[in-house]
C-alpha cells in the first residue's frame, strides 16, 4: 500500500468518525435515536456473533495466502490507527489495532510449513 493510499484510507477513517471523538459516525448514531429502531433480539445478536466468527475465519484464510509485504502493510496500518500521542487513548481503537496484529500473527503461523517428524 503506497503512502498516498494509506493517507487516503486514514483520512476517510477520520472523516467517517473511526478514530476521532464526536466524528460524523457519532452524529449518525445520535440521529438513530430519533428513529424507532427496536433493540436487537437475543437471536439477532447470536446471528451477528456467528457472522463475525465466520468473517474472522475467512479473513484469516485470505491472510494466510497473503504476501509478506501485504502482512507488513496490515501491521503498519494497525500502528497508524492507534490513537495519536496527544489524543485520548480509546480502548476500542487500541483493541482493534491489537486484533489486526493478532490476525497477522495467526496468518503467519498458518503459512509455516509443519515440521516433518
Amino acid at each position: 500500500m503506497t503512502e498516498t493510499r494509506k493517507a487516503g484510507a486514514l483520512s476517510r477513517w477520520e472523516d467517517e468518525g473511526g478514530a476521532l471523538p464526536c466524528g460524523p459516525q457519532e452524529a449518525l448514531a445520535a440521529d438513530c435515536e430519533k428513529w424507532d429502531i427496536p433493540p436487537l433480539t437475543d437471536a439477532e445478536i447470536i446471528q451477528l456473533r456467528i457472522r463475525v466468527i465466520a468473517l474472522e475465519n475467512m479473513v484469516l484464510g485470505l491472510l494466510s495466502t497473503a504476501s509478506d509485504h501485504q502482512l507488513t502493510a496490515i501491521e503498519q496500518l494497525a500502528e497508524f490507527i492507534s490513537p495519536r500521542a496527544d489524543a485520548t487513548q480509546h480502548p476500542l481503537t487500541l483493541h482493534a489495532a491489537t486484533q489486526m496484529e493478532h490476525f497477522v500473527e495467526r496468518a503467519r503461523r498458518f503459512r509455516e510449513e509443519p515440521s516433518a517428524d
